[in-house]
């Protein structure tokens, strides 16, 4: 039987999340600190879904710079099965280097366990997995049952250290309730009017606190709109840096028709958005 990985709790409080996320340059709510907290405590995966553009990934990204861990990413896609999960998973140090592993170099597989059994602290997201094909999901019950995972070239290989783990989901399908059991649950939303604010000026620092404001606010309406795709808090942030790289110090008529592309990426969506925001 194989060791079960080694446990290191990350947090010491839900206080010590909410701090250490905020220095990481990400803003939460006690309800984001409790979840993350308890995900840390518990050793369970922490599933998070919601609409796309709500900080799910950014999530991950401030969990792995506010634990000195490394982030191991898996972008998961449509057409994603098993077999290229495990054989084409690559990263910086491509976690399963199989296929170098055979080359003429005559490298055994030890090449491959070194990635697998990691003693340093890390952080392992599996993004948008609502995208993947149904058949991943028996492939992420095994690692996140046991952290472990059966290649027919190395047999069963069992993680050294637990990572902590987060999945995101856009929610564009029915994930499976026995994945769902494995996991802590967390659905994120578009933030509240002062929570984005605060994020904005956080993250833009320079950026007038009235001009913040009046930026919030026209997010908020563009977001009312039905769009094909509605503005995401990191177009509102690249959209307030564009503010303050121009000059403005108002979103006045002018500024939203030149510079709405930064946010509304599809014409159909600029074109609904002028028409309701009389930009014309």
């Amino acid at each position: 039987m194989p060791r079960p990985p080694t446990q290191f709790p990350q947090f010491s409080s839900v206080a010590d999340v909410s701090k250490r996320l905020a220095t990481a340059g990400y803003l939460t709510d006690a309800q984001i600190s409790t979840t993350v907290f308890l995900a840390d405590r518990l050793g369970k995966p922490l599933l998070v879904e919601g609409p796309a553009g709500t900080g799910k990934t950014e999530l991950a990204k401030a969990l792995a710079t506010a634990t000195g861990s490394e982030l191991i990413r898996l972008q998961c896609y449509e057409g994603l099965d098993e077999a290229r999960a495990l054989y084409e998973w690559n990263y910086k140090k491509q976690l399963l280097r199989i296929q170098a592993s055979q080359g003429a170099d005559g490298a055994d597989w030890n090449s491959a366990h070194d990635d697998i059994w990691r003693t340093e602290p890390t952080v392992l997201l599996i993004d948008e997995t609502d995208k993947a094909d149904v058949e991943v999901e028996g492939l992420l019950l095994e690692v996140l049952s046991d952290f472990q995972v059966t290649i027919p070239e190395l047999g069963t290989v069992t993680a050294t250290r637990r990572p902590l783990v987060v999945l995101t989901s856009n929610a564009t399908r029915e994930l499976s309730e026995a994945l769902k059991r494995r996991c802590l649950y967390l659905a994120l939303d578009y933030p509240s009017a002062e929570r984005e604010r605060e994020i904005v000026l956080s993250r833009v620092p320079d950026l007038a606190p009235g001009l913040a404001e009046q930026l919030v606010r026209t997010i908020r309406a563009l977001r009312a709109l039905e769009l094909k795709k509605s503005p995401s808090i990191s177009e509102t942030l690249d959209w307030a840096q564009t503010l303050l790289e121009l000059g403005l110090d108002t979103l006045d008529e002018s500024a939203m028709r030149t510079t709405l592309g930064v946010v509304l990426k599809h014409a159909s969506d600029q074109d609904r958005a002028a028409a309701e925001l009389r930009l014309n």
